[in-house]
């Protein structure tokens, strides 16, 4: 059987783009591994109608109403190899069985590389995160603080006043520039120089033990971990563009790529990215895939 279109990742993005071919009653199958990266929150927050709700409840709630539609179908298992083109792509599972379609939507995300740090691995998602607008507000205005690993850190720092005081551990990054530091001032940041050494605290607290043992209680701590998209959109040659925070891949207004009959979606196709971001670029791309169907490819 050949599809209409497969779809590559059943997360939000995937879901959401999945959802008006379906309703367009074309032929889909959804390809997901099931590592959501958002997997580690105990609640998501900023989508409207879902504030505060479990991520697997609202990806378990939504997959029920998409498997609704009889047009659709599920496959639980990983896609290793995406070949071929438009009207004739072929994408190979972890088991070695192969589906083929018309259009591919890739909607499989991105990975955090964290930094190394003992500790701070086991607290993602908890009490170490990388958005504020998710997590900054239930922090309820308590002290929080920004570990420097990129230039994005401290852009996160001038953010972070608004949900609470702020301290800037530069770790093992250089001194900002002098009008960096006069934005850092002029916020209220408050600047420790330093190596961090580890990470500890319950869950109330979370504690940053520096490596000449000062030692400072947070709400929570930010970090600007750097996103890793998967291999399945180079081997199709889909370009990528670069940001600060890592690759993502380049895709229009519509969420085409620059591989003709591939289109792109969520975090993988944005440098960062949110639940409700992930939705609404899925829909985009749910419909930029039925209008390529429909009236073919510009």
């Amino acid at each position: 059987m050949k599809h209409d279109v497969i779809i590559i990742g059943g997360s939000y993005a995937g879901m959401s783009a999945a959802l008006p071919l379906a309703r367009a009653r074309r032929a889909v199958l959804v390809v997901d591994e099931g590592l959501r990266r958002n997997r580690f929150a105990a609640a998501s927050h900023g989508f409207l109608t879902q504030d505060g709700v479990a991520p697997d409840e609202i990806a378990a709630t939504a997959r029920t109403q998409l498997m609704a539609y009889g047009t659709v179908q599920w496959a639980q298992a990983r896609a290793v190899q995406l070949s071929g083109q438009a009207d004739d792509f072929s994408v190979t599972l972890q088991d070695g069985t192969q589906h083929h379609a018309r259009r591919v939507i890739l909607a499989s995300g991105v990975s955090d590389a964290l930094p190394t740090l003992p500790g701070l691995a086991e607290r993602w998602g908890r009490q170490v995160f990388h958005c504020p607008y998710c997590h900054g507000y239930e922090l309820q205005q308590g002290a929080i603080g920004v570990l420097a690993t990129s230039e994005m850190s401290s852009h996160q720092a001038l953010m972070l006043p608004d949900w609470g005081p702020t301290t800037f551990f530069l770790h093992k990054q250089p001194m900002p520039a002098a009008d960096t530091l006069a934005q850092l001032q002029a916020r209220g940041v408050s600047l420790v120089q330093g190596p961090v050494a580890h990470l500890r605290g319950d869950a109330n607290v979370l504690q940053v033990i520096m490596a000449d043992g000062r030692h400072f209680d947070l709400a929570g701590l930010f970090i600007a971990s750097r996103i890793q998209p998967g291999p399945l959109a180079t081997q199709l040659g889909c370009a990528l563009d670069d940001s600060p925070m890592g690759s993502y891949v380049r895709t229009d207004a519509v969420k085409s790529t620059t591989v003709p009959g591939v289109f792109a979606c969520g975090d993988l196709a944005r440098a960062a990215g949110s639940v409700p971001l992930a939705v609404g670029d899925g829909a985009m791309a749910g419909v930029g895939a039925h209008r390529s169907l429909m009236f073919g490819l510009d």
